[in-house]
């Protein structure tokens, strides 16, 4: 950013607009490089690999940074993937929007124009839909994994990866209690075996895995490739007779709707290269399906994703295999209850739930204490504070034996001496234990969970818990302290924990990061039961589309033939006809922009201009088709020849379908524009003052910005 020259006498906001986008360059696509942030004042640095880490880490106190990270912030918060695209999206287009400036396009032409532009594209990307059917199906009680291959997930006719980008090493057979848990598995050169669980644990024995054979994915891929060959009839808004021109001139004929059917197809195509994070994914997904199976025995309710009870535990400091799913609650503790833990592991263990602190000065919101009224208790305390807690460590300890409670999760803090009573008498107390997981705990033990150990009673307390080690040797996570990792299950908890490790304390942010960007996009495709067929197909058939849009006149009073774009006054006409070409030419610049970008971001590529030469050679035969959404679906059934497959293998099963999903991904565009927009509609008034935004730029040099 200190090397962007900012001409003062133009639009301020968007060209720092696209010089915040610039930084996030390097997030997009498939495969991330990470960046090094410098604090100035104190050198410190920091690691970031996402797009919301950076804006995190970068002063944001402009106008206009204040708006990216609110725009960024929301778009995270809402589907925890697409920042990076509106980040892009926001630089490219803010830069579309100073080109029309520079070459005279009025202001309200500008928003009229990318608007409707954008809502026409959002229409037409429709027929890229992947429903998905009967995803669940396919899962049995002999199948914990798909198989995943080991070719990244992102290869597409438009952007490539290479073969070796993103394997992880093989999976380790863990032998404490991961060995109850769905680790993640080999991501080598051949298939992935699936692993088979014994009863609800859904044990993983790596060497008894059950894999599908090349020939029978071979057959499957080809059965698929028949029903991409399909081609769809371009233009739902044209007119029938333009229509039916159009499919004789170039034979296209209605397409038989594509389906995606099976979980394992679903999970590598939205894994978008990072295999192993999406392996955790599905895993936490059979095993949530495979409780609820178990639960409802013979009902026929629908499965859903509940990703509000997958919890993830960082372990840094050990190796990567070591990463797994756990049916239940994974937690750390200190290996000061180590002898204590070992006395009650394995053992049916009666539990108490504490929905507040359990410390003695505790009370709850609801508890007001008087003003200026001294009590004896409290004069007490002063003269005898030790006595005193002592004396409340004691009464929680008889409630504990009288109702013969081995493990206190508690929701809020623990007090230090409370757990050591606790250890001395065998019991066990965990702190800071998550609501949900308190939830879960209620719902399959039975427990009640109470604000006050006074408020204990018979019937509050759960009961079927079970304690092991997840893993005998002592853990590091980070502060020097040594501490054991146990995991707290039940039957039939739904409730699941994926347990990230790495041997780089600093990389396991991003770890978890990139964890949930591939949770959530499994989460929302199985919400909306479709996704888009990715991989740059939707960015490429907006590019398309709008390059036919230009080409088409502007019929006066109509609507034009596939375009959504009217004359929506009279005095706007003149206008609107003079400039739409340059408007959708540079709305089309953005998505142009972003398949280079990201086609030199997998190394496919040694310069931009080379990728964008060949976007742009596809680009052309795909308007000359007549139908570039059918180019699109042909182009992606035969990736195993032609131009396409460059530095691919020819091995047609090694070729896995990439998805996108559809709300998010759309999402971010409309965002990304109205960001635009709203900096351009700012930056205007600050120049002409408001009332006057039609000025053109041309006629701005002479302004200077307050």
């Amino acid at each position: 950013m200190a090397l962007r020259v900012i001409n003062k006498k133009r639009h301020l906001g968007l060209q720092q607009l696209s010089a915040f986008a610039d930084t996030g360059r390097t997030f997009l696509g498939p495969v991330k490089s990470s960046k090094f942030v410098i604090d100035e004042e104190s050198h410190e640095s920091v690691v970031v690999s996402s797009t919301v880490r950076l804006l995190e880490s970068l002063d944001l106190s402009s106008a206009v940074g204040q708006l990216l990270s609110e725009a960024v912030q929301a778009q995270h918060n809402a589907y925890r993937t697409g920042a990076s695209t509106l980040l892009f999206l926001a630089g490219a287009w803010s830069r579309a929007v100073e080109e029309c400036l520079h070459l005279g396009v009025p202001m309200s032409v500008i928003v009229s124009g990318m608007s409707e532009g954008l809502d026409s594209c959002i229409e037409e990307v429709a027929s890229l839909h992947v429903p998905l059917h009967d995803v669940f199906d396919r899962i049995d009680g002999t199948q914990v994994f798909s198989e995943l291959e080991s070719l990244n997930a992102s290869l597409c006719p438009f952007l490539q990866v290479p073969s070796d980008t993103g394997s992880i090493p093989k999976e380790r057979d863990l032998k404490d209690a991961a060995s109850q848990a769905l680790t993640t598995s080999s991501l080598s050169g051949r298939p992935v075996k699936s692993a088979k669980p014994s009863g609800p644990q859904a044990t993983v024995d790596a060497d008894k895995n059950t894999s599908q054979t090349p020939q029978t994915l071979r057959n499957s891929l080809l059965a698929d490739s028949r029903c991409r060959q399909s081609v769809v009839t371009h233009s739902r808004h044209c007119s029938r007779e333009a229509r039916a021109e159009r499919t004789s001139k170039h034979g296209a004929a209605a397409p038989q709707p594509c389906r995606c059917s099976d979980l394992g197809e679903l999970a590598v195509g939205l894994s978008h290269g990072d295999h192993s994070n999406m392996r955790l994914v599905e895993g936490a997904v059979r095993l949530q399906h495979q409780n609820t199976r178990v639960c409802q025995g013979s009902w026929t309710v629908p499965f859903t994703f509940d990703i509000s009870r997958v919890f993830t535990r960082c372990l840094p400091g050990l190796p990567e295999t070591f990463s797994c799913v756990c049916p239940g609650y994974v937690t750390v503790v200190s290996m000061f209850s180590a002898t204590m833990l070992e006395d009650l592991q394995n053992q049916p263990l009666r539990v108490v739930l504490i929905e507040g602190d359990l410390t003695e000065r505790y009370r709850h919101l609801g508890f007001n204490k008087p003003a200026n009224v001294p009590t004896v208790l409290g004069s007490m305390r002063k003269l005898h504070q030790d006595s005193s807690d002592e004396l409340w460590a004691n009464s929680v300890l008889q409630v504990l034996i009288k109702f013969n409670v081995n493990l206190v999760l508690v929701q809020g803090a623990v007090s230090e001496h409370i757990i050591g009573k606790c250890v001395h008498a065998k019991r066990l107390v965990i702190g800071a234990v998550s609501g949900r997981v308190m939830q879960a705990f209620a719902e399959a033990s039975g427990a009640v969970q109470v604000s006050y150990i006074t408020q204990v009673r018979e019937n509050s307390v759960g009961s079927g818990v079970s304690m092991t080690f997840w893993r005998s040797s002592p853990l590091d996570v980070g502060d020097g302290i040594s501490r054991m990792a146990i995991l707290l299950k039940t039957e039939g908890i739904n409730l699941v924990t994926v347990v990230l490790t790495g041997p780089v304390t600093a990389q396991m942010q991003a770890k978890e990061d990139r964890f949930w960007t591939c949770a959530y996009r499994l989460h929302y495709a199985l919400k909306e039961q479709k996704v888009f067929l990715g991989g740059g197909a939707v960015e490429f058939l907006c590019l398309s589309h709008l390059q036919i849009l230009r080409e088409q006149p502007l019929k006066k009073g109509d609507r034009i033939c596939s375009g959504g774009l009217h004359n929506t006054s009279s005095w706007l006409a003149s206008p609107l006809a003079l400039y739409r070409p340059t408007v959708l030419k540079c709305l089309a610049d953005g998505w142009h922009k972003y398949l280079s970008t990201v086609s030199c971001n997998t190394a496919n590529y040694s310069s931009e201009f080379e990728a964008r030469t060949f976007i742009q050679h596809h680009l052309q035969n795909a308007i000359d088709s007549g139908s570039p959404s059918s180019y699109i679906l042909n182009e992606y059934s035969k990736l195993n020849s032609g131009v396409f497959n460059s530095g691919i293998s020819n091995k047609l099963e090694q070729i896995p379908r990439v998805y996108d999903i559809v709300t998010p991904k759309i999402e971010a565009w409309r965002r990304a524009l109205d960001l635009v927009l709203l900096v351009l509609q700012t930056d205007s008034e600050i120049i002409t003052e408001p009332g006057h935004t039609q000025i053109k730029s041309q006629e701005s040099e002479g302004f200077l910005f307050l």
